[in-house]
């Protein structure tokens, strides 16, 4: 066996050691192309967010829309149902009063009373007291209902808490979305309010 005593030797000759001024160098080009590649990220980050609150705006816009059509598709006979005959229904009524927008999601017309209905995919407090106060302005929004009982309705597919009891303390029918129909779920001696 030959001694070979080169073994751990590198190929190549060794370097002379960087001065200080390479190294500042080396480190002043490593940062500005992280910076480069921070910025990139960041705008890509941006611009995929972008395009997910799109996604999510464009889910929920369509998820609330087949809430209201699977309500409105029930509501004349729920309404029948507590003696309420409704000769029509209006879906997304909306409309600006003295430069304040407003939209209602249902509305149940029969002669001398009209239902309308916030629809909710979660019931949430929050949400029974804005439609309670803007149940108040319906008259006052739109005054070709001047005339008419106003009755209020919450529909959703769940409800956060104690929201529907709620909504039934506030007067408003309570109506919740199941499968492919819905129902009022209101107590049975339940008698709603007029606004």
């Amino acid at each position: 066996m030959e001694n070979n005593s080169k073994v751990n030797e590198p190929v190549e000759p060794y370097r002379t050691q960087s001065n200080f001024e390479q190294v500042l160098l080396m480190i002043r080009e490593t940062d500005k192309q992280m910076k480069e590649t921070d910025k990139l990220l960041s705008e890509k980050f941006k611009e995929t967010d972008k395009k997910i609150n799109k996604l999510t705006a464009l889910f929920t816009s369509q998820w609330g829309k087949l809430v209201e059509s699977l309500v409105e598709g029930d509501l004349i006979k729920l309404l029948k149902e507590k003696n309420i005959r409704v000769e029509r229904t209006l879906q997304r009524v909306k409309g600006n009063h003295k430069g304040q927008n407003f939209e209602y999601d249902i509305i149940a017309v029969n002669g001398n009373e009209i239902v309308i209905v916030e629809v909710k995919t979660t019931l949430r407090p929050q949400d029974v007291n804005e439609f309670h106060e803007k149940l108040w302005k319906a008259k006052k929004y739109m005054p070709e209902y001047n005339d008419k009982v106003i009755y209020g309705g919450m529909a959703f597919i769940t409800a956060d808490g104690s929201s529907g009891r709620m909504a039934e303390k506030q007067g408003f029918f309570v109506i919740k979305a199941t499968g492919s129909s819905s129902a009022i779920v209101n107590e049975t001696d339940f008698k709603p309010k007029a606004f």
